[in-house]
């Protein structure tokens, strides 16, 4: 594989689907990661290939410490190298602590953060091989800020930080970055599905007075995945209309 080799989990629908064709824009071969809908990430790359890119799918479920070792081993046989990673696999199960199951909690903390930890931990040793590799976490402003009805959620997104800072530290010697983007509230499915009461109280909170859009999100992973990128590392940056200054 001549092109530089980017694997986006979770790249099926939302944020993850646009990062995946953003980064096929600039030129990655992209691998789109997918546990559910095979139908939705095929839909992914048939948009890749309509605009000129490559890619390929996996199905995967990151949560998974075997299952994503697995893939990370044939990814590396069929390819060669990984050079980019980013970690968007995520899912919410949003209720009061005093309500909330610990099937909902640890569902969550399971794809959200060890989905994080499996992949990062199954593809480090490649790109220590290769003195070279990008790793971008995506987080949350709920990881930053809290939000009442998310205590499983933003538990888990602030423990990918956590994750990023000291992977960051760790890997920084052989030439690989790793940092992760904080998204705020983003137009996706996750969002639709908010009443319009919430969704106005959202946007209050916003100092922009608006939604974000996956595009939004998806330029800053390409640049962090850019060589401009090369001397960042460690870093949260947010991309939330301001919520988390």
């Amino acid at each position: 594989m001549d092109k530089k080799v980017a694997l986006v989990t979770g790249a099926s629908r939302g944020i993850g689907r646009q990062i995946a064709i953003t980064l096929a824009a600039q030129g990655f071969f992209v691998i789109v990661n997918f546990n559910g809908s095979a139908q939705r990430a095929q839909e992914v790359i048939d948009t890749i290939k309509n605009q000129g890119g490559d890619g390929s799918l996996y199905q995967c479920n990151v949560s998974d410490f075997a299952e994503t070792e697995q893939m990370m081993k044939e990814l590396v046989k069929s390819y060669g190298h990984v050079d980019v990673l980013v970690n968007n696999a995520g899912i919410t199960r949003d209720n009061l602590i005093m309500k909330m199951s610990e099937a909902d909690f640890d569902a969550v903390i399971e794809t959200n953060l060890k989905g994080c930890f499996n992949t990062i931990r199954h593809l480090t040793r490649q790109m220590l091989k290769q003195r070279s590799g990008k790793i971008i976490n995506i987080a949350s402003v709920s990881g930053v800020l809290g939000n009442a009805g998310q205590a499983n959620y933003a538990a888990s997104k602030a423990g990918i930080i956590g994750l990023t800072k000291t992977m960051a530290r760790e890997l920084a010697s052989r030439g690989i970055t790793v940092n992760a983007i904080a998204p705020g509230f983003i137009n996706t499915e996750m969002t639709e599905v908010l009443s319009d009461s919430v969704k106005e109280a959202a946007v209050e909170q916003i100092p922009l007075k608006r939604f974000g859009e996956t595009k939004d999100i998806a330029e800053m992973a390409a640049f962090l995945a850019s060589d401009k990128a090369d001397y960042i590392t460690g870093q949260v940056i947010h991309v939330d209309g301001g919520m988390a200054m």
